[in-house]
Protein backbone atom coordinates (compact mmCIF):
# COMPACT_ATOMS: atom_id res chain seq x y z
CA UNK A 1 0.00 0.00 0.00
CA UNK A 2 2.48 2.52 -1.26
CA UNK A 3 2.22 6.13 -1.97
CA UNK A 4 4.64 8.49 -4.19
CA UNK A 5 6.96 10.76 -2.71
CA UNK A 6 6.17 13.06 0.11
CA UNK A 7 6.26 16.90 0.33
CA UNK A 8 6.68 19.59 2.24
CA UNK A 9 2.94 21.37 2.54
CA UNK A 10 2.28 25.24 2.61
CA UNK A 11 0.29 24.89 5.81
CA UNK A 12 1.77 22.53 8.64
CA UNK A 13 -1.21 22.80 10.62
CA UNK A 14 -4.67 22.91 8.79
CA UNK A 15 -5.19 19.23 6.74
CA UNK A 16 -7.95 19.90 4.14
CA UNK A 17 -10.36 17.16 2.30
CA UNK A 18 -9.10 16.95 -1.19
CA UNK A 19 -12.51 15.89 -2.31
CA UNK A 20 -13.98 19.37 -1.14
CA UNK A 21 -11.07 21.97 0.10
CA UNK A 22 -12.89 22.05 3.46
CA UNK A 23 -11.39 21.67 6.70
CA UNK A 24 -10.61 18.61 8.02
CA UNK A 25 -8.78 19.20 11.09
CA UNK A 26 -5.75 20.78 12.55
CA UNK A 27 -2.91 19.26 14.37
CA UNK A 28 0.45 20.47 15.32
CA UNK A 29 3.64 19.53 14.23
CA UNK A 30 6.34 17.83 16.85
CA UNK A 31 9.34 19.90 16.93
CA UNK A 32 12.24 17.00 15.74
CA UNK A 33 14.31 18.37 18.89
CA UNK A 34 11.80 16.81 21.04
CA UNK A 35 12.08 13.05 19.05
CA UNK A 36 14.51 11.74 21.36
CA UNK A 37 12.90 12.78 24.72
CA UNK A 38 9.55 11.13 23.20
CA UNK A 39 11.60 7.80 21.75
CA UNK A 40 13.38 7.45 25.37
CA UNK A 41 10.31 7.58 27.42
CA UNK A 42 8.84 4.60 25.50
CA UNK A 43 11.93 3.32 25.94
CA UNK A 44 11.42 3.55 29.35
CA UNK A 45 7.78 2.08 29.11
CA UNK A 46 8.58 -0.85 26.79
CA UNK A 47 10.78 -2.62 29.50
CA UNK A 48 7.54 -3.05 31.74
CA UNK A 49 5.18 -4.08 28.58
CA UNK A 50 7.90 -6.82 27.73
CA UNK A 51 7.76 -8.36 31.07
CA UNK A 52 3.63 -8.58 31.21
CA UNK A 53 4.78 -11.95 28.79
CA UNK A 54 2.68 -12.86 26.20
CA UNK A 55 -0.23 -13.49 27.61
CA UNK A 56 -0.42 -9.87 29.22
CA UNK A 57 -0.04 -8.11 26.45
CA UNK A 58 -2.46 -10.58 24.13
CA UNK A 59 -5.38 -9.07 27.00
CA UNK A 60 -3.97 -5.56 26.08
CA UNK A 61 -4.38 -5.53 22.53
CA UNK A 62 -7.61 -7.31 22.87
CA UNK A 63 -9.06 -4.59 24.86
CA UNK A 64 -8.13 -2.33 22.05
CA UNK A 65 -9.22 -4.49 19.38
CA UNK A 66 -12.74 -3.93 20.99
CA UNK A 67 -11.96 -0.20 20.88
CA UNK A 68 -11.50 0.40 17.37
CA UNK A 69 -14.65 -1.96 16.52
CA UNK A 70 -17.17 -0.02 19.14
CA UNK A 71 -15.37 3.58 17.92
CA UNK A 72 -15.38 2.46 14.19
CA UNK A 73 -17.95 4.91 12.99
CA UNK A 74 -15.86 8.13 14.47
CA UNK A 75 -12.52 6.58 12.44
CA UNK A 76 -14.10 6.11 9.45
CA UNK A 77 -15.85 9.77 9.29
CA UNK A 78 -12.41 11.01 10.08
CA UNK A 79 -10.64 9.12 7.35
CA UNK A 80 -12.99 10.05 4.79
CA UNK A 81 -12.59 13.91 5.97
CA UNK A 82 -8.95 13.94 5.81
CA UNK A 83 -8.35 11.46 2.51
CA UNK A 84 -11.52 12.35 0.33
CA UNK A 85 -12.16 8.23 -0.12
CA UNK A 86 -15.37 6.81 -0.51
CA UNK A 87 -17.15 5.46 2.11
CA UNK A 88 -16.95 2.09 0.23
CA UNK A 89 -12.94 2.21 0.41
CA UNK A 90 -12.88 3.96 4.17
CA UNK A 91 -14.64 0.87 5.47
CA UNK A 92 -11.88 -1.64 4.48
CA UNK A 93 -9.23 0.00 6.60
CA UNK A 94 -10.37 -0.89 10.07
CA UNK A 95 -11.51 -4.66 9.48
CA UNK A 96 -8.34 -5.45 8.41
CA UNK A 97 -6.24 -4.06 11.92
CA UNK A 98 -9.05 -6.06 13.92
CA UNK A 99 -8.27 -9.60 11.80
CA UNK A 100 -4.50 -8.91 12.19
CA UNK A 101 -5.08 -8.11 15.99
CA UNK A 102 -7.29 -11.42 16.42
CA UNK A 103 -4.66 -13.29 14.90
CA UNK A 104 -1.72 -12.30 16.90
CA UNK A 105 -3.57 -12.44 19.78
CA UNK A 106 -4.43 -16.26 19.26
CA UNK A 107 -0.92 -17.31 18.15
CA UNK A 108 1.88 -14.68 19.89
CA UNK A 109 2.58 -16.61 22.63
CA UNK A 110 3.44 -20.03 20.55
CA UNK A 111 5.18 -17.69 17.83
CA UNK A 112 7.35 -16.30 20.79
CA UNK A 113 8.17 -18.35 22.88
CA UNK A 114 11.73 -20.22 22.92
CA UNK A 115 12.37 -22.44 20.40
CA UNK A 116 14.50 -25.60 20.93
CA UNK A 117 16.90 -26.60 17.94
CA UNK A 118 18.28 -30.22 17.71
CA UNK A 119 22.39 -31.20 17.71
CA UNK A 120 24.09 -30.55 14.81
CA UNK A 121 26.02 -33.65 15.17
CA UNK A 122 25.69 -36.38 17.59
CA UNK A 123 28.73 -35.29 19.92
CA UNK A 124 27.09 -31.75 20.50
CA UNK A 125 23.91 -33.64 22.12
CA UNK A 126 25.71 -32.69 25.44
CA UNK A 127 24.14 -29.37 24.68
CA UNK A 128 20.73 -28.05 24.95
CA UNK A 129 20.02 -25.06 22.15
CA UNK A 130 17.61 -22.56 22.57
CA UNK A 131 16.60 -19.77 20.80
CA UNK A 132 14.79 -16.55 22.23
CA UNK A 133 12.81 -13.84 20.69
CA UNK A 134 13.80 -10.73 22.54
CA UNK A 135 11.75 -7.69 21.11
CA UNK A 136 13.61 -4.27 19.92
CA UNK A 137 12.70 -1.39 22.07
CA UNK A 138 11.32 1.10 19.79
CA UNK A 139 10.06 0.11 16.65
CA UNK A 140 9.21 3.28 14.30
CA UNK A 141 6.33 2.93 12.09
CA UNK A 142 6.44 5.85 8.91
CA UNK A 143 3.71 5.37 7.37
CA UNK A 144 1.97 7.02 3.99
CA UNK A 145 -1.20 8.83 3.12
CA UNK A 146 -2.92 5.75 0.85
CA UNK A 147 -4.37 3.68 4.62
CA UNK A 148 -3.87 6.05 7.12
CA UNK A 149 -5.60 3.31 9.27
CA UNK A 150 -4.17 -0.11 8.28
CA UNK A 151 -0.59 1.39 7.16
CA UNK A 152 0.01 3.21 10.35
CA UNK A 153 -0.85 -0.02 12.72
CA UNK A 154 -0.76 -3.02 10.65
CA UNK A 155 2.78 -3.56 11.43
CA UNK A 156 2.06 -1.66 14.79
CA UNK A 157 0.27 -4.09 16.55
CA UNK A 158 2.78 -6.75 15.70
CA UNK A 159 5.03 -5.09 16.82
CA UNK A 160 3.38 -4.28 20.44
CA UNK A 161 2.69 -8.14 19.96
CA UNK A 162 6.17 -8.63 20.24
CA UNK A 163 6.97 -6.77 23.02
CA UNK A 164 7.94 -3.36 21.63
CA UNK A 165 7.14 0.05 21.87
CA UNK A 166 6.19 1.69 18.78
CA UNK A 167 6.35 5.40 17.63
CA UNK A 168 4.43 5.75 14.62
CA UNK A 169 4.84 8.85 12.39
CA UNK A 170 1.46 9.45 10.21
CA UNK A 171 1.99 11.40 6.77
CA UNK A 172 2.27 15.06 7.08
CA UNK A 173 -1.06 15.05 4.59
CA UNK A 174 -2.88 12.26 6.41
CA UNK A 175 -1.97 12.96 10.63
CA UNK A 176 -5.94 13.15 12.00
CA UNK A 177 -6.51 9.43 12.39
CA UNK A 178 -3.31 8.49 13.69
CA UNK A 179 -4.05 11.09 16.75
CA UNK A 180 -7.41 9.45 17.09
CA UNK A 181 -6.15 6.08 17.23
CA UNK A 182 -3.51 6.54 19.60
CA UNK A 183 -6.18 8.11 21.75
CA UNK A 184 -8.17 4.78 21.55
CA UNK A 185 -4.84 3.17 22.73
CA UNK A 186 -4.95 5.21 26.16
CA UNK A 187 -8.46 4.89 26.57
CA UNK A 188 -8.77 1.29 26.32
CA UNK A 189 -6.36 1.06 29.07
CA UNK A 190 -3.01 0.58 27.66
CA UNK A 191 0.07 1.54 28.84
CA UNK A 192 2.35 4.38 26.94
CA UNK A 193 4.22 2.40 24.53
CA UNK A 194 2.85 4.46 21.67
CA UNK A 195 3.77 7.99 20.49
CA UNK A 196 3.53 10.18 17.51
CA UNK A 197 5.38 11.73 15.95
CA UNK A 198 3.99 14.48 13.21
CA UNK A 199 5.66 16.43 10.88
CA UNK A 200 7.73 15.85 7.51
CA UNK A 201 10.96 15.32 6.23
CA UNK A 202 12.59 16.73 9.62
CA UNK A 203 10.58 14.65 11.44
CA UNK A 204 11.29 11.74 10.03
CA UNK A 205 15.24 11.77 9.96
CA UNK A 206 14.57 12.49 13.23
CA UNK A 207 12.92 9.55 14.01
CA UNK A 208 14.62 7.34 11.85
CA UNK A 209 17.64 8.56 13.98
CA UNK A 210 16.28 7.48 17.43
CA UNK A 211 14.65 3.96 16.29
CA UNK A 212 15.91 0.70 17.20
CA UNK A 213 13.63 -0.72 14.12
CA UNK A 214 12.22 0.57 10.87
CA UNK A 215 8.96 -0.09 9.41
CA UNK A 216 8.90 2.08 6.26
CA UNK A 217 5.64 2.02 3.62
CA UNK A 218 6.43 4.45 0.95
CA UNK A 219 7.82 5.43 -2.70
CA UNK A 220 10.80 3.58 -3.90
CA UNK A 221 12.68 6.70 -3.64
CA UNK A 222 11.90 7.20 -0.03
CA UNK A 223 12.23 4.03 1.04
CA UNK A 224 16.04 3.93 -0.29
CA UNK A 225 16.80 7.44 1.78
CA UNK A 226 15.54 5.99 5.11
CA UNK A 227 17.56 3.17 4.24
CA UNK A 228 20.60 5.10 4.09
CA UNK A 229 20.19 7.26 7.00
CA UNK A 230 18.91 4.01 8.88
CA UNK A 231 22.55 2.27 7.88
CA UNK A 232 23.93 4.96 9.78
CA UNK A 233 23.64 3.48 13.22
CA UNK A 234 22.96 -0.13 11.70
CA UNK A 235 19.19 0.10 12.31
CA UNK A 236 17.08 -2.57 10.54
CA UNK A 237 14.63 -1.67 8.00
CA UNK A 238 11.49 -3.38 6.82
CA UNK A 239 10.47 -1.62 3.41
CA UNK A 240 7.08 -1.88 1.37
CA UNK A 241 7.52 0.23 -1.56
CA UNK A 242 6.12 0.96 -5.00
CA UNK A 243 4.30 -1.41 -7.40
CA UNK A 244 3.24 -2.03 -10.77
CA UNK A 245 1.70 -4.82 -10.82
CA UNK A 246 0.32 -6.89 -13.71
CA UNK A 247 -2.17 -9.18 -14.51
CA UNK A 248 -2.30 -11.80 -16.56
CA UNK A 249 -5.78 -13.10 -18.61
CA UNK A 250 -5.33 -16.64 -20.12
CA UNK A 251 -7.22 -17.93 -22.43
CA UNK A 252 -9.23 -19.97 -20.32
CA UNK A 253 -9.99 -17.48 -18.06
CA UNK A 254 -13.83 -16.43 -16.58
CA UNK A 255 -13.52 -13.35 -18.60
CA UNK A 256 -16.64 -11.56 -16.62
CA UNK A 257 -14.80 -12.73 -13.46
CA UNK A 258 -11.81 -10.97 -14.29
CA UNK A 259 -12.58 -7.66 -16.13
CA UNK A 260 -14.54 -7.48 -12.20
CA UNK A 261 -11.68 -8.50 -10.74
CA UNK A 262 -9.16 -6.14 -12.53
CA UNK A 263 -11.63 -3.01 -12.59
CA UNK A 264 -11.89 -3.43 -8.50
CA UNK A 265 -8.21 -4.11 -8.33
CA UNK A 266 -7.29 -0.96 -10.49
CA UNK A 267 -10.30 1.90 -9.80
CA UNK A 268 -10.11 0.61 -5.80
CA UNK A 269 -9.19 3.75 -3.40
CA UNK A 270 -8.86 5.81 -6.72
CA UNK A 271 -6.06 3.33 -7.91
CA UNK A 272 -4.01 4.44 -4.76
CA UNK A 273 -3.00 1.50 -3.76
CA UNK A 274 0.77 -0.22 -4.31
CA UNK A 275 -1.02 -3.64 -4.66
CA UNK A 276 -3.56 -2.20 -7.08
CA UNK A 277 -3.61 -3.59 -10.79
CA UNK A 278 -1.59 -1.22 -13.08
CA UNK A 279 -1.61 -3.21 -15.95
CA UNK A 280 -2.80 -6.48 -17.64
CA UNK A 281 -1.80 -8.61 -20.36
CA UNK A 282 -4.87 -10.71 -22.20
CA UNK A 283 -4.43 -13.61 -24.41
CA UNK A 284 -5.31 -12.57 -27.99
CA UNK A 285 -8.47 -14.91 -28.23
CA UNK A 286 -10.20 -13.75 -24.96
CA UNK A 287 -8.64 -9.95 -25.42
CA UNK A 288 -11.88 -8.27 -27.29
CA UNK A 289 -14.32 -10.14 -24.96
CA UNK A 290 -12.15 -8.66 -22.02
CA UNK A 291 -12.10 -5.37 -23.42
CA UNK A 292 -15.87 -4.85 -23.01
CA UNK A 293 -16.30 -6.72 -19.91
CA UNK A 294 -14.02 -3.66 -18.34
CA UNK A 295 -15.13 -0.99 -20.10
CA UNK A 296 -18.87 -2.30 -18.91
CA UNK A 297 -17.99 -2.56 -15.77
CA UNK A 298 -16.13 0.75 -15.78
CA UNK A 299 -19.28 2.67 -17.17
CA UNK A 300 -21.20 1.77 -14.11
CA UNK A 301 -19.06 3.20 -11.11
CA UNK A 302 -19.49 6.33 -9.22
CA UNK A 303 -17.02 8.67 -8.27
CA UNK A 304 -17.46 10.72 -5.45
CA UNK A 305 -16.53 11.23 -1.58
CA UNK A 306 -18.84 9.70 1.21
CA UNK A 307 -21.89 7.47 1.28
CA UNK A 308 -22.93 6.25 -2.11
CA UNK A 309 -19.57 6.42 -4.36
CA UNK A 310 -17.47 3.37 -5.64
CA UNK A 311 -13.86 5.67 -5.12
CA UNK A 312 -13.17 8.83 -4.06
CA UNK A 313 -10.93 11.76 -4.90
CA UNK A 314 -7.39 11.32 -4.94
CA UNK A 315 -4.96 12.64 -2.64
CA UNK A 316 -4.37 16.02 -3.94
CA UNK A 317 -3.63 18.12 -7.02
CA UNK A 318 -0.28 16.86 -7.84
CA UNK A 319 -0.79 13.03 -7.82
CA UNK A 320 -3.89 13.93 -10.23
CA UNK A 321 -1.50 15.81 -12.16
CA UNK A 322 0.74 12.10 -12.67
CA UNK A 323 -2.07 9.97 -13.09
CA UNK A 324 -3.04 12.79 -16.18
CA UNK A 325 0.31 12.87 -17.67
CA UNK A 326 0.47 9.56 -17.74
CA UNK A 327 -2.95 9.15 -19.51
CA UNK A 328 -2.19 12.28 -21.71
CA UNK A 329 1.27 10.51 -22.53
CA UNK A 330 -0.20 7.25 -23.73
CA UNK A 331 -2.91 8.76 -26.17
CA UNK A 332 0.10 11.09 -27.57
CA UNK A 333 1.98 7.81 -28.38
CA UNK A 334 -1.00 5.76 -29.97
CA UNK A 335 -3.00 4.58 -27.05
CA UNK A 336 -7.05 5.03 -26.57
CA UNK A 337 -9.17 5.87 -23.98
CA UNK A 338 -12.33 4.10 -23.67
CA UNK A 339 -13.66 5.49 -20.91
CA UNK A 340 -12.63 8.81 -18.58
CA UNK A 341 -9.13 10.14 -20.01
CA UNK A 342 -9.58 13.74 -19.15
CA UNK A 343 -9.81 15.41 -15.68
CA UNK A 344 -13.10 16.67 -14.69
CA UNK A 345 -14.20 20.19 -14.61
CA UNK A 346 -15.56 21.04 -10.55
CA UNK A 347 -13.62 21.09 -7.45
CA UNK A 348 -11.74 18.54 -5.93
CA UNK A 349 -8.74 16.36 -6.39
CA UNK A 350 -10.62 13.55 -9.06
CA UNK A 351 -9.96 11.69 -11.67
CA UNK A 352 -12.19 9.68 -13.86
CA UNK A 353 -11.26 5.54 -13.80
CA UNK A 354 -9.77 5.67 -17.36
CA UNK A 355 -9.57 2.44 -19.45
CA UNK A 356 -6.45 2.47 -22.00
CA UNK A 357 -5.90 0.25 -24.44
CA UNK A 358 -3.29 0.04 -27.58
CA UNK A 359 -0.83 0.10 -25.13
CA UNK A 360 3.21 -0.75 -24.72
CA UNK A 361 6.04 -0.76 -22.63
CA UNK A 362 7.34 2.49 -24.41
CA UNK A 363 4.32 4.11 -22.59
CA UNK A 364 4.78 5.11 -18.97
CA UNK A 365 1.20 4.33 -17.87
CA UNK A 366 2.87 0.39 -18.43
CA UNK A 367 5.95 1.03 -16.92
CA UNK A 368 5.95 4.05 -13.92
CA UNK A 369 3.66 3.98 -10.98
CA UNK A 370 1.08 5.97 -11.48
CA UNK A 371 -0.93 5.73 -8.50
CA UNK A 372 -4.59 6.15 -9.89
CA UNK A 373 -7.82 5.36 -11.50
CA UNK A 374 -6.26 3.85 -14.84
CA UNK A 375 -6.60 0.25 -16.19
CA UNK A 376 -4.16 0.00 -19.18
CA UNK A 377 -4.62 -3.33 -20.74
CA UNK A 378 -2.32 -4.75 -23.85
CA UNK A 379 -2.76 -7.82 -26.20
CA UNK A 380 -0.29 -10.83 -25.70
CA UNK A 381 0.00 -13.62 -28.14
CA UNK A 382 1.16 -16.30 -25.38
CA UNK A 383 1.69 -17.14 -22.19
CA UNK A 384 5.06 -16.68 -22.30
CA UNK A 385 4.83 -13.29 -24.12
CA UNK A 386 2.43 -12.10 -21.01
CA UNK A 387 5.28 -13.91 -18.26
CA UNK A 388 8.25 -11.97 -19.98
CA UNK A 389 6.48 -8.41 -20.34
CA UNK A 390 4.98 -8.98 -16.35
CA UNK A 391 9.01 -9.27 -15.89
CA UNK A 392 9.80 -6.47 -17.28
CA UNK A 393 9.62 -4.20 -14.82
CA UNK A 394 11.97 -2.60 -12.03
CA UNK A 395 9.07 -2.91 -9.99
CA UNK A 396 7.64 -7.14 -8.22
CA UNK A 397 5.08 -6.39 -5.41
CA UNK A 398 2.02 -8.83 -6.09
CA UNK A 399 0.63 -10.21 -9.28
CA UNK A 400 -2.64 -12.29 -10.47
CA UNK A 401 -3.48 -14.53 -12.93
CA UNK A 402 -6.65 -15.41 -13.72
CA UNK A 403 -7.36 -19.46 -15.56
CA UNK A 404 -9.99 -21.62 -15.42
CA UNK A 405 -7.60 -24.28 -14.59
CA UNK A 406 -5.71 -23.42 -11.27
CA UNK A 407 -2.65 -25.78 -11.36
CA UNK A 408 -2.11 -23.73 -15.10
CA UNK A 409 -2.34 -20.61 -13.20
CA UNK A 410 -0.03 -21.66 -10.28
CA UNK A 411 3.02 -22.64 -12.83
CA UNK A 412 2.32 -19.18 -14.19
CA UNK A 413 2.31 -17.41 -10.77
CA UNK A 414 5.78 -19.22 -10.08
CA UNK A 415 7.67 -17.92 -13.22
CA UNK A 416 6.54 -14.32 -11.80
CA UNK A 417 9.25 -12.31 -10.37
CA UNK A 418 7.24 -10.69 -7.16
CA UNK A 419 6.25 -11.06 -3.79
CA UNK A 420 3.10 -12.55 -3.73
CA UNK A 421 0.41 -14.04 -6.81
CA UNK A 422 -3.23 -14.22 -6.59
CA UNK A 423 -4.40 -16.81 -8.47
CA UNK A 424 -8.27 -15.57 -9.70
CA UNK A 425 -8.84 -13.02 -7.65
CA UNK A 426 -6.48 -10.06 -6.79
CA UNK A 427 -5.15 -7.91 -3.90
CA UNK A 428 -6.55 -11.07 -1.77
CA UNK A 429 -3.46 -12.00 -0.03
CA UNK A 430 -3.46 -9.04 2.20
CA UNK A 431 -6.10 -10.60 3.82
CA UNK A 432 -4.15 -13.68 4.18
CA UNK A 433 -1.91 -12.75 7.56
CA UNK A 434 -0.24 -16.10 7.66
CA UNK A 435 1.94 -15.56 4.76
CA UNK A 436 4.26 -12.64 4.07
CA UNK A 437 3.01 -9.66 2.49
CA UNK A 438 6.67 -8.66 0.86
CA UNK A 439 8.37 -7.40 -2.37
CA UNK A 440 11.23 -7.86 -5.10
CA UNK A 441 13.28 -5.17 -6.71
CA UNK A 442 12.67 -1.78 -6.07
CA UNK A 443 9.35 -3.09 -4.55
CA UNK A 444 10.93 -3.30 -1.18
CA UNK A 445 13.10 -5.33 1.35
CA UNK A 446 12.08 -7.84 3.84
CA UNK A 447 8.44 -8.44 4.63
CA UNK A 448 5.07 -7.56 6.91
CA UNK A 449 2.72 -10.54 7.93
CA UNK A 450 4.20 -13.79 7.64
CA UNK A 451 2.42 -15.58 10.61
CA UNK A 452 5.35 -16.06 13.22
CA UNK A 453 7.78 -14.43 11.05
CA UNK A 454 5.71 -11.17 11.20
CA UNK A 455 5.90 -10.87 15.13
CA UNK A 456 9.90 -11.96 15.11
CA UNK A 457 10.84 -9.62 12.79
CA UNK A 458 10.59 -7.18 15.62
CA UNK A 459 13.00 -9.03 17.73
CA UNK A 460 16.88 -9.56 18.06
CA UNK A 461 17.45 -13.67 18.39
CA UNK A 462 19.21 -14.84 21.40
CA UNK A 463 20.86 -18.55 21.34
CA UNK A 464 21.27 -19.87 24.87
CA UNK A 465 23.51 -22.74 24.60
CA UNK A 466 23.53 -24.64 28.58
CA UNK A 467 25.02 -27.96 28.83
CA UNK A 468 22.24 -31.09 29.44
CA UNK A 469 25.25 -32.79 31.45
CA UNK A 470 28.66 -32.02 32.92
CA UNK A 471 30.21 -35.28 30.95
CA UNK A 472 32.66 -34.22 28.55
CA UNK A 473 32.69 -30.30 29.97
CA UNK A 474 35.82 -28.72 29.01
CA UNK A 475 36.85 -31.36 26.51
CA UNK A 476 37.89 -29.27 23.83
CA UNK A 477 39.96 -26.74 25.98
CA UNK A 478 43.33 -25.76 25.25
CA UNK A 479 45.96 -29.31 25.48
CA UNK A 480 48.90 -28.40 23.62
CA UNK A 481 50.78 -32.08 23.67
CA UNK A 482 51.02 -32.86 19.68
CA UNK A 483 49.28 -36.23 20.77
CA UNK A 484 45.58 -34.82 22.13
CA UNK A 485 46.14 -32.32 18.91
CA UNK A 486 46.41 -35.51 16.48
CA UNK A 487 43.61 -37.18 18.41
CA UNK A 488 41.38 -33.76 18.61
CA UNK A 489 41.63 -33.49 14.69
CA UNK A 490 41.22 -36.97 14.06
CA UNK A 491 37.97 -37.14 15.78
CA UNK A 492 36.17 -33.88 14.60
CA UNK A 493 37.06 -34.72 11.36
CA UNK A 494 35.35 -38.26 11.39
CA UNK A 495 32.74 -36.63 13.35
CA UNK A 496 31.65 -33.60 10.82
CA UNK A 497 32.04 -35.83 7.49
CA UNK A 498 29.63 -38.88 8.68
CA UNK A 499 26.88 -36.76 6.78
CA UNK A 500 28.49 -35.73 3.84
CA UNK A 501 30.01 -39.01 3.53
CA UNK A 502 26.39 -40.72 3.44
CA UNK A 503 24.73 -38.26 1.37
CA UNK A 504 27.12 -38.57 -1.54
CA UNK A 505 26.29 -42.08 -1.85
Amino acid sequence: MTATPEVDLPDNTTIRNPATGAVAGKVRWTDPADVPRIAAGLRKAQKEWDARGAKGRAKVLARYAVWLGEHRDEIESLLIKETGKSATDAAQELPLLIMIASYYIKTMEKALAPESRPAALPFMAIKKVEVHYRPRPVVSIIAPWNYPVANLLMDGIAALAAGCAVLLKPSERTPLTAELLLRGWLDSGAPEVMAIVQGAREAVEAVVDNSDYIQFTGSSATGAKVMERAARRLTPVSLELGGKDPMIVLDDADVDLAAHAAVWGAMFNAGQTCVSVERVYALESVYDRFVDAVVRDVQNLKMGAGQGFDFGAQIDDSQVAVTDRHVREAVAAGARALTGGKRPDGPGSFYPPTVLVDVDHSMTCMTEETFGPTLPIMKVNSVEEAIRLANDSPYGLSASVFSGDVERAKAVAVQLDCGAVNVNDVISNLMCTTAPMGGWKTSGIGARFGGAEGLRKFCRQEAVVAPRTNVGAGGNYYNNSPKALKRMNKLMTKLALVTPRRAAK
